[in-house]
């Protein structure tokens, strides 16, 4: 999830004609970056939420295998959960994305309506996937009610 949202911080500021000064996208950290200049602010801030729920979710679509839909629909709920918390905690003004959103004119309707869509079609696709993945398979099922169908006495 940090890695394709950071990523689309970086494609977003580079396409809008930033410079990007430094960069951490390592495992186990929080991943930034930082442009200086940046002449589109808000293109750079929203490319990495848009970038994060959209990228994994195209790749699993592309792909069409369970597991990478498990994975893009937690994206998508992160992505969502990210902006709200960070939102509403109001967090460090520097790094967080939606203070920062807000800072450089973002509405706050335009955060509110992605932060609902996000989390509820994340929500929703995240669950359905771990029921999905946690259910045993069919052969399982169908050797256990044989099973128990025999143990049943017949009147």
């Amino acid at each position: 999830m940090t890695c394709t949202h950071e990523l689309g911080h970086i494609v977003a500021g580079w396409s809008s004609g930033g410079t990007l000064r430094n960069a951490d996208l390592r495992p186990w950290h929080l991943p930034y970056s930082i442009f200086d200049p940046d002449p589109h602010p808000l293109v750079t801030r929203w490319g990495g939420p848009v970038c994060g729920a959209i990228l994994p979710l195209g790749i699993a679509l592309a792909v069409r295998r369970q597991w990478l839909f498990f994975i893009a629909y937690f994206c998508v709920l992160a992505n969502g959960t990210y902006l709200a918390t960070s939102w509403l905690a109001g967090g460090n003004k520097e790094f967080l994305d939606t203070p920062q959103l807000l800072a450089h004119g973002a509405h706050p309707a335009t955060v509110a309506v992605y932060c609902v869509v996000t989390i509820g079609v994340g929500y929703v696709g995240f669950r359905r996937q771990c029921v999905r993945m946690l259910r045993p398979p069919a052969s399982d099922t169908a050797l256990s009610a044989q099973r128990s169908a025999r143990r049943t006495p017949v009147k």
